[in-house]
């Protein structure tokens, strides 16, 4: 979710004129928004955040569609005594370019993730640890040590 809205946000900004021409730049806003809402939502305390959702091993032997899986759908988080600096990076990062993105248009909402990614990128530079120490599934190493 963070790369996709860091990525997202960096389009808008990059090349806000020639999307505003396309008439495509709100359904981009409106984009960003979504995963920059989730984002938020999964920064529920300065030293938490939610990771991943769902058992990967019960969701791969599970094959329906998702509105009518009943497997559980347990989630997993990164904090202070289990901390995932690469996660909670990427998510600082992705909730600061949404907030340049968001600058013009709607200053309050800019404020209030540029307000998240600091917490964020406290939490990640303060709480160090690799991010597959605390996952059981889908743990991208990104070389940090």
């Amino acid at each position: 979710m963070s790369f996709s809205v860091s990525l997202l946000s960096w389009a808008a900004i990059e090349y806000e004129s020639e999307i505003s021409s396309a008439s495509q730049l709100d359904y981009l806003h409106g984009a960003i928004r979504w995963g920059a809402d989730f984002i938020l939502k999964a920064h529920t305390s300065p030293t938490t955040l939610f990771t991943q959702v769902g058992d990967g091993n019960a969701d791969h032997n599970c094959w329906e569609r998702p509105e009518d899986m009943d497997t559980p759908r347990t989630t997993y988080k990164i904090d202070s005594n289990s901390p995932g600096t690469e996660a909670a990076a990427e998510a600082s990062a992705a909730l600061s370019a949404a907030s340049i993105a968001f600058k013009k248009t709607d200053t309050n909402y800019s404020s209030k993730l540029l307000s998240k990614s600091k917490s964020l990128f406290d939490f990640a530079d303060k709480y160090r640890g690799t991010y597959s120490a605390s996952c059981p599934l889908y743990c991208s190493y990104s070389g940090y040590q």
